[in-house]
C-alpha cells in the first residue's frame, strides 16, 4: 500500500474524507486501518448517543475512542492530552495522560474480537463482543469524532453501520448533520 495524503472511511453508503497521520494506510474500501498513526473520522458525534465498532483483525498496538480535531494523529498512543479519550490495546482508558478506567483483566480484546464504543457527550463506554465492560471514562470536552490509531502490525476494521452487535438501547449509528435551506 502507498501512503495516502488523505484517507476516507465508509459511513453508511457515502465516502467522507477525514484527517489521518502521515503513515496510516486505509484499505478494504475505506474500512481497514493499518500502518502507523491515527485516523480521525470527519463526522462529529452531534447526536446524544452514538455507537460504532472496530474488529481486531491483527493484534499489535492500537487504540479507539473519540478525539477533537486538535489531536496529533502522528503521536501515538493517543490519550496523552486533552484532545483524545481512548481505550488502548492493554484495556486501559486514557485521557490527558491519566488512566481513567480499565477493562477487567480477563476481558482484554484479542484478535477477532469486536470492540463497540458508546458515547453520550459525557461518558465513553466499551463493549467487548456485545457485552458491556462497565468501565466508563469521561473528561473530554468540545466537538469529538471517532478516532483509531494503530502501530506494530495492528490491523483494525471499522463499522459505522451494519454492526456486528446490536447497539445498546438508545444508541445508534453516527448521524450526519444536514443543513436545511
Amino acid at each position: 500500500c502507498k501512503q495516502p495524503a488523505f484517507c476516507f472511511l465508509v459511513f453508511s453508503f457515502f465516502f467522507f474524507f477525514l484527517l489521518a497521520g502521515t503513515d496510516v494506510v486505509i484499505v478494504k474500501n475505506g474500512r481497514r486501518i493499518c500502518g502507523t498513526g491515527g485516523c480521525l473520522a470527519n463526522a462529529p458525534l452531534h447526536q446524544n448517543k452514538s455507537y460504532f465498532e472496530f474488529k481486531i483483525q491483527s493484534t499489535g498496538i492500537w487504540g479507539i475512542g473519540v478525539a477533537t480535531q486538535k489531536a496529533n494523529l502522528n503521536q501515538i498512543p493517543l490519550g496523552r492530552d486533552v484532545h483524545s479519550l481512548v481505550m488502548r490495546n492493554d484495556g486501559a482508558l486514557y485521557y490527558n495522560n491519566e488512566e481513567k478506567n480499565r477493562l477487567p483483566a480477563n476481558n482484554l480484546p484479542q484478535e477477532g474480537d469486536v470492540v463497540g464504543i458508546t458515547y453520550d457527550h459525557v461518558e465513553l463506554n466499551v463493549y467487548l463482543n456485545g457485552k458491556n465492560m462497565h468501565c466508563p471514562a469521561s473528561g473530554i470536552r468540545g466537538t469529538v469524532y471517532p478516532v483509531v490509531y494503530v502501530d506494530d502490525s495492528a490491523i483494525l476494521d471499522c463499522q459505522f453501520s451494519e454492526f456486528y452487535h446490536t447497539p445498546p438501547p438508545g444508541f445508534e449509528k453516527i448521524l450526519f448533520e444536514q443543513q436545511i435551506f
